[in-house]
């Protein structure tokens, strides 16, 4: 599409992103919530609706939205009630769906995004309570559809936002801000492989400067940021595409079909009062006292916010740093533990953003390989320049990994790393190399590309030394020899 054409039309998201509470048992059965058993296997007579049994609300499920909502400065509800959401659910038993429609948890508030235009506040519409449905499995070739109640009945939470964002980056990082605040949280694991944190996204599109919305459009089952910012993407291309022709929007519930790229109609929008809501009669009000608000507050982990400022503030580290640490809690608190072993904190976040992520990336792990006390040793060993930073990162970084039991001073003799800062074997290697290229020592002297040529003269001398050579004298004797 012409870009002039796309640019007359304003987009228009609002999501609805429901995450899989970190409870030990569902939201009103006793059942396990463990993720990969076999299927039907974490059931009850409750979670399967057999006649006369009767739900029983889990207060953690209340506690970690509450969580939720005091982070996103949302104004928590002291008195609510649980709805009967009425609708077709194949795979929950009950045939309907137990939630908080007229009084959600937590009211209002904000999720803050950062993108190339800046920081924005993201208004939030709500954050309710909810039961999850279970698992529709349709077989390619077969006409029976299979059903796998074990998620049925696992709490979750909605966190529905004000339809305020305006592009698929928004979104996404919307999204991105939501899975790093619920593992900061420690309330959802945030995987959206294995569908504990989802995403419908709806989305319509306007002239620049109209008042009134378009005809909106509901994209379900969103299971990773990049497929919600491309089912936007082509929801705007595909909706703009329309009106331009003069077509009506249909207002429908889509699919997005991850191989073609494109969304495709599953249902028409159904109507709010199509669901039916009406208060559950089997569940009694739930009561916020001042008090229990006050014991949650007090047991709120530091947000990821209060993180980055401590970093910056306590340990000196620039902006950057800050942002690349503190996008994992997990490596987060792996910085300040190896910092209880070392006052050398810009080295360590030096190590931590470059050769530990590089080895997570390349091994698809979360699991840090090594014992905060291990890598503040390495951090020492190059600090005290008894071992270059490539020869720590290239090899005995790699195997402390392997024996991570082992102190990385000893693997440093084991493995014969260790720096040789005997002035006469370097100032042999000097003169060799000097012998060796005597074109690059004259175009040097001549003071044409001096400083490039200073690098290729260390990098042959740290060749013939295998590492082992220390930078700093090796450097100096280089100069004072080149003259």
């Amino acid at each position: 599409m012409d870009p002039s054409i796309r640019d007359k039309y304003e987009t228009v998201i609002g999501l609805e992103v429901h995450a899989q509470l970190s409870t030990l048992s569902k939201i009103y059965a006793a059942d396990s919530t463990a993720y990969g058993m076999p299927p039907n296997t974490n059931i009850s007579i409750i979670s399967l609706a057999h006649p006369g049994t009767l739900p029983r609300l889990n207060r953690k499920v209340v506690e970690l939205a509450i969580r939720m909502g005091l982070a996103c400065r949302s104004e928590i509800s002291r008195e609510q009630i649980f709805d009967r959401k009425n609708y077709f659910y194949p795979d929950l038993p009950k045939g309907y769906q137990l939630t908080q429609d007229r009084t959600p948890i937590c009211v209002g508030g904000f999720v803050a995004i950062e993108t190339s235009d800046g920081r924005r506040e993201i208004p939030l519409n709500r954050v309710h309570i909810e039961e999850d449905a279970g698992k529709s499995i349709h077989t390619e070739g077969e006409t029976d559809t299979l059903v796998d109640l074990n998620r049925a009945g696992v709490g979750l939470i909605e966190i529905v936002t004000e339809p305020a964002l305006r592009s698929p980056v928004e979104a996404g990082a919307f999204l991105t801000e939501v899975r790093r605040l619920v593992r900061y949280l420690g309330i959802c694991d945030g995987n959206m492989e294995e569908g504990s944190l989802r995403c419908d996204a709806n989305v319509s599109v306007r002239l620049h400067g109209a008042s009134a919305y378009g005809r909106k459009v509901e994209i379900k089952n969103l299971n990773s940021i990049k497929n919600v910012q491309k089912a936007i993407a082509f929801e705007v291309e595909r909706q703009v595409g329309m009106v331009e022709k003069g077509e009506e929007v249909l207002s429908e519930t889509r699919l997005f079909n991850v191989d073609s790229g494109r969304t495709y109609g599953m249902r028409t929008k159904e109507e709010l009062n199509d669901y039916r809501y009406f208060p559950d009669p089997d569940l009694s009000p739930l009561h916020v006292s001042e008090e229990w608000l006050q014991e949650i507050q007090a047991s709120m982990p530091r947000l990821p916010w209060e993180t980055k400022k401590k970093l910056v503030h306590d340990y000196g580290l620039p902006d950057y740093d800050a942002g690349v640490l503190t996008d994992s809690k997990e490596l987060a608190v792996y910085f300040e533990e190896v910092c209880e072993h070392t006052s050398q904190y810009k080295a360590v976040s030096n190590w931590i953003m470059g050769p530990l992520k590089s080895w997570m990336k390349e091994q698809e792990t979360s699991n840090i390989p090594l014992a905060p006390e291990r890598l503040a040793q390495v951090v020492h060993l190059v600090g005290e320049g008894r071992l270059s930073f490539s020869i720590a990162s290239q090899k005995l970084f790699p195997a402390l990994i392997n024996d991570p039991q082992t102190n990385a001073e000893d693997l440093v003799h084991k493995l014969g790393l260790i720096h040789d800062t005997n002035d006469d074997s370097i100032a042999e290697l000097v003169d060799q190399i000097m012998l060796d290229y005597p074109d690059k020592v004259k175009e040097y002297r001549s003071s044409k590309k001096a400083k490039g040529l200073i690098g290729m003269f260390m990098g042959e001398l740290m060749k013939r030394s295998k590492g082992k050579a220390d930078p700093k004298k090796a450097n100096e004797l280089l100069l004072n020899k080149l003259g």
